[in-house]
């Protein structure tokens, strides 16, 4: 076997049996017919299964919404992008001579694509726990270090697109009222969604703050009406 795909495994922690797949989950479209996008597809699947699965582990005490963002964030291109990089995937990627000249090697999407491929290549050569060691091994560092509120939405554009979903038109926000001398005032404004005749006010230290806890106030009775049997059902 090539050199650099020996070194690769010694990266990856995995030897293949059937080397073939992980040539394949290394080819770009552009090279030909035997290309990587059926792997691709597969290990998408199993990388979210994955990351889904360490996601429940690492927090426990965390709801579906907040596993669902940071997942997202971790198998978004960007990330796999990352991870490809530190495998070094650039150097043993196949693609065709115009691909290779336009900058493939390097392109985001591409190297997503290829590390997704080869997590697939990983399952159907060893199944599921040698895939889930993969990811482990490029994810789990990154998962144990970050914290599942880092990428909560805020209240505002939480409730923002409740109601776009809903094609209701977006709240509209005032100050109603300020306390305290300048260097140490209380805000209280007031969220209002017109088309439901429907307010909430907040306080804060900032306006800001006041915003976004009418905000949440607005976003909870919202979500509260929108069970069965609320008003927004009826």
């Amino acid at each position: 076997m090539d050199k650099r795909l020996d070194a690769l495994q010694q990266r990856l922690g995995y030897r293949f049996g059937q080397a073939g797949l992980l040539q394949r989950a290394l080819t770009h479209r552009s090279w030909g017919a035997e290309h990587n996008e059926r792997l691709e597809f597969l290990g998408d699947a199993v990388l979210s299964l994955a990351v889904s699965g360490l996601l429940y582990e690492r927090f426990s005490g965390s709801d579906e919404g907040d596993l669902t963002r940071v997942r997202a964030h971790l198998v978004r291109e960007d990330s796999l992008h990352r991870a490809a990089l530190m495998l070094g995937l650039p150097e043993v990627l196949r693609l065709s001579e115009g691909e290779a000249r336009g900058g493939g090697a390097q392109r985001p999407s591409i190297l997503a694509d290829a590390l997704e491929a080869i997590i697939g290549a990983v399952f159907i050569d060893g199944g599921w726990e040698p895939a889930r060691s993969l990811v482990q091994q490029v994810f789990g560092e990154i998962i144990q270090a970050t914290e599942a509120e880092s990428w909560t939405k805020d209240a505002k554009t939480e409730l923002q697109e409740w109601l776009q979903a809903r094609r209701i038109a977006v709240p509209a926000y005032r100050i109603v009222a300020t306390r305290g001398q300048a260097h140490a005032q209380t805000f209280e404004v007031e969220c209002a969604v017109a088309a439901l005749a429907l307010t909430e006010t907040g306080e804060g230290r900032s306006r800001r703050a006041a915003e976004q806890e009418a905000a949440r106030r607005l976003l909870d009775a919202l979500k509260a009406s929108d069970r069965p049997g609320g008003p927004l059902r009826s």
